[in-house]
């Protein structure tokens, strides 16, 4: 990196804003990506990629079918294991 040298504060000034701009981007978007992977890995997100690769393999009614009853029999057995 080399050395920038600077005729007045003014400049200075300037040059610190940006930085501060920039860091606060970077900041931006590693909170962004954080969000982004949170929502990826949850539970409803990953079913539905899941089922999304089952209706590509089960096209026609059959897909359908499992878009009703995978989601019943996720929520029967979290209940079950709940003892409800």
């Amino acid at each position: 990196m080399a050395i920038k040298k600077y005729s007045s504060y003014a400049q200075i000034d300037r040059e610190l804003d940006i930085l501060k701009i920039e860091k606060e981007i970077s900041y931006q978007k590693v909170v962004l990506g954080y969000y982004r992977t949170r929502e990826s890995l949850t539970p409803n997100h990953l079913l539905n990629s899941l089922l999304g690769s089952f209706k590509t393999v089960f096209s026609g009614s059959f897909g359908n079918i499992l878009n009703v009853v995978v989601p019943f029999a996720i929520n029967w057995f979290i209940n079950k294991k709940r003892g409800r």
